[in-house]
């Protein structure tokens, strides 16, 4: 009977704990917060417009900076999913072109200049509550986090 009890004793003892996560929380749902220290900053909540280009499809966000900044090059964000799924959130590096925020995901010949989602390590911290990092460091200059299936852009800069 032991040897039976035994093992499955294990597995529960392997499974990583949720819920016992006591720091701040995000006060709206689906939207990213920057962690500093134990302050939450909302990231610039935006809409990317898809323009079809020569050199292929670029998402447009106007302005040409951020209204959220971050010194830190290894942002942390704390995210209360509810529509979003934290599995889709992309995090991609924005040129500043003629006055707006854009990222270009090419198309045809130009397909090897086309942008590529950064990684991200995302870990539950209790239920519907995650902590996003960015797995590299991030240079100085624009980013977005993007869910996958969304023209929603949630932007901040890296000073």
């Amino acid at each position: 009977m032991v040897r039976k009890i035994l093992p499955i004793l294990l597995v529960l003892c392997a499974m990583p704990v949720v819920g016992q996560y006591d720091g701040p929380r995000p006060p709206k749902a689906d939207v990213p917060y920057l962690m500093q220290a134990d302050n939450l900053i909302a990231t610039e909540v935006t809409e990317a417009k898809e323009e079809d280009r020569k050199e292929g499809q670029v998402f447009v966000i106007p302005g040409a900076a951020s209204t959220v900044k971050t010194p830190m090059a290894e942002p942390i964000f704390l995210f209360q999913s509810d529509k979003i799924q934290a599995g889709s959130l992309q995090l991609f590096r924005l040129e500043v072109n003629g006055g707006n925020r854009e990222v270009n995901f090419g198309g045809g010949k130009k397909r090897k200049n086309a942008a590529q989602p950064l990684r991200l390590d995302v870990k539950q911290l209790s239920t519907n509550l995650y902590r996003i990092e960015a797995y590299n460091t991030l240079d100085p200059g624009e980013y977005s986090l993007s869910p996958s299936d969304s023209n929603a852009a949630f932007c901040f800069e890296v000073y």
